[in-house]
C-alpha cells in the first residue's frame, strides 16, 4: 500500500488505453509517464479513466479501477449484479464482459502463463486454446449462471451478511448473490441478522438435498439460534483451535459424482460448481485411460473423488493409494471408499507421506494440488515413479505452468491440456493436463 501519506497515489485518475488481460482479473495499462496500472472493471482495447486504489509514487505498479468508460469494447455488457463494480463486491471479476469474452480472456491468461513460465505454446501443450463452459452455463449476455454451491459470507459489525470488497476486509452487504446456487439462495442468509458472527459459509450439496451452514463467531460471542428458510445442519468453528464442531444436524453433506455418493464433513473441500466434479473426473479418466490391474496414486485426494473413479476402473486386481493432509477429509475418504479392498488412504503432506510409502513404481498418477501447485521436489519425486500417464488438475494456471516446467526438467511432457470455465464471472479457471514420458512423444 502507501509508504507515506505524501507519496500515496490512491485516488489519482489517469486516462488510459487498456492493454491485454493479466492473471488475476484485471488488464494492463500504462500512463503517459509509463507507469504500469493493473486495471479492474476494464476490457482490452477500451479507453477508460482509471482511479488508483493501491500504490505509491515509488511502486513498481499501481492497482486501479476503471471508473469511467470513454470507449467501450464490443464485449462489454452492463453488469447484471448491482454489487459488481468499482469499490463494491470483490467476488466477481468479469460481470461486465459477455460470457464468450470471459472464456476468451481466461484462455489468453492460460496461454500467457504457459509461454512465460513453461516456455510452451498452446500446440506444444496439446491445447486447442478454448475454455469450455460447464453444462448448463451457456446463458445470454447480461445473465448470470447460478453455480456457486458454497458461499463464504462475511459479517459486518452490525450483523449484516455480505461479501468482502476486492483486496479488503470491508464488507459489502448484499440482498442476494447472483452466482449463488439456488440451494444456497433459498436459505435466506442475507435476510437475517448475524450479530456476533465473523463469517458464515453456506453449503448446498449437489445430488442431495443436504444444506449446511458453518458459523465462525467473533471472539467471546455467543452462537445465535439459527432459523433459516430451509432445513439445514449447523456447525461452528472453535475460536481457540480452529476446529469445526457440530451444533445440530449432520456434521457432513452428501455430494454426488461419477455415480457415487461422497460424504464431505465439517465444511470440507468439494468442487464448488455443481458440474465440476463430474466434468473433472471425465476429463481425467479420458486422459489416463486406466486399465484393469493398474496401480495408481491420487495425491491431495480430499474425500476420494479421483481415487474412487480410479478404483472403479482398475478393478479388483488394481490398487489405488490416496494421500491427503486433512484429518477429517481422510476419515471421509476412508468411509467413502470402504467397499474397495485395494484402496488405501494415507494422511500427511504429499512431500512427506509419499516417500514414507516406499512406492517406487506406479502406472498412473492423479494430482490435484492446492493453488500454490505441487512444487519442484514433489514433481521430481513423481517423475521417478515411471507412470505411464499423469493427470494434473489445476485451479491456477500460473502454478500449473511452473509445475509443467519442472515436469519437463524431469522427462515428462504434456500430451493434452483442457480448460474448463467452472467459475463463471470470476477470473478463476480449471485445467486438466495429461502428461506422459517425453521419450514416448519423441
Amino acid at each position: 500500500m502507501q509508504n507515506a501519506p505524501d507519496s500515496s497515489l490512491i485516488g489519482e485518475e489517469y486516462e488510459v488505453e487498456v492493454g491485454p488481460v493479466a492473471h488475476g482479473g484485471h488488464c494492463i495499462a500504462r500512463t503517459d509517464e509509463g507507469r504500469v496500472l493493473f486495471v479492474r472493471h476494464a476490457l482490452p482495447g477500451e479507453k477508460v479513466v482509471a482511479r488508483v486504489t493501491e500504490g505509491a509514487a515509488d511502486a513498481r505498479f499501481l492497482r486501479a479501477d476503471a471508473v469511467r468508460v470513454l470507449e467501450a469494447s464490443k464485449d462489454r455488457v452492463e453488469a447484471p449484479c448491482p454489487y459488481a463494480g468499482p469499490g463494491k463486491c470483490g467476488g466477481c471479476d468479469w460481470q461486465h464482459a459477455k460470457p464468450g469474452a470471459q472464456r476468451r480472456l481466461k484462455g489468453e491468461v492460460i496461454a500467457e502463463q504457459l509461454k512465460r513460465l513453461a516456455g510452451l505454446t498452446p500446440e506444444e501443450a496439446g491445447w486447442d486454446g478454448t475454455v469450455m463452459p460447464a453444462e448448463g452455463d451457456k446463458v445470454p449476455a447480461g445473465e448470470v449462471p447460478a453455480w456457486r454451491t458454497r458461499v463464504q459470507y462475511a459479517v459486518d459489525v452490525e450483523g449484516h451478511a455480505g461479501l468482502r470488497k476486492h483486496r479488503s476486509h470491508e464488507v459489502q452487504p448484499i440482498d442476494r448473490c447472483l452466482i449463488a446456487a439456488p440451494g444456497v439462495s433459498e436459505l435466506g442468509i442475507e435476510q437475517r441478522n448475524w450479530e456476533g458472527m465473523a463469517s458464515i459459509e453456506a453449503i448446498a450439496a449437489t445430488g442431495s438435498g443436504d444444506r449446511q451452514v458453518v458459523l465462525t463467531p467473533r471472539p467471546g460471542a455467543r452462537l445465535p439460534i439459527v432459523e433459516l428458510d430451509k432445513p439445514v445442519s449447523v456447525l461452528r468453528v472453535d475460536e481457540k483451535d480452529g476446529g469445526v464442531h457440530r451444533v445440530h444436524g449432520r456434521p457432513f453433506v452428501r455430494e454426488r459424482a461419477d455415480d457415487r455418493t461422497y460424504r464431505v464433513g465439517n465444511g470440507g473441500f468439494w468442487q464448488v460448481h455443481p458440474k465440476a466434479a463430474d466434468t473433472l473426473v471425465r476429463a481425467v479418466m479420458q486422459g489416463l485411460l486406466p486399465r484393469k490391474g493398474d496401480t495408481a496414486l491420487d495425491l491431495y485426494c480430499g474425500v476420494g473423488l479421483f481415487a474412487g473413479a480410479l478404483a472403479d476402473r482398475v478393478g479388483d486386481k488394481g490398487a489405488v493409494l490416496g494421500i491427503e493432509s486433512g484429518k477429517r477429509a481422510v476419515e471421509d475418504a476412508r468411509h467413502n471408499l470402504q467397499h474397495f479392498d485395494r484402496v488405501r488412504i494415507e494422511q500427511g503432506k504429499v512431500e512427506q507421506a509419499l516417500p514414507r510409502t516406499g512406492i517406487t513404481e506406479v502406472d498412473l498418477i492423479v494430482l490435484d494440488p492446492p493453488r500454490a501447485g505441487a512444487g519442484k521436489q514433489t514433481v521430481k519425486h513423481l517423475a521417478t515413479l515411471g507412470a505411464r500417464r499423469i493427470a494434473y488438475v489445476a485451479c491456477d494456471p500460473a502454478a500449473l505452468a511452473r509445475d509443467l516446467a519442472y515436469f519437463a526438467e524431469n522427462g515428462y511432457r504434456p500430451r493434452t491440456l483442457r480448460a474448463f470455465d467452472l467459475f463463471p464471472m470470476t477470473h478463476h479457471v480449471e485445467c486438466v493436463a495429461i502428461l506422459e514420458p517425453a521419450a514416448k512423444g519423441a
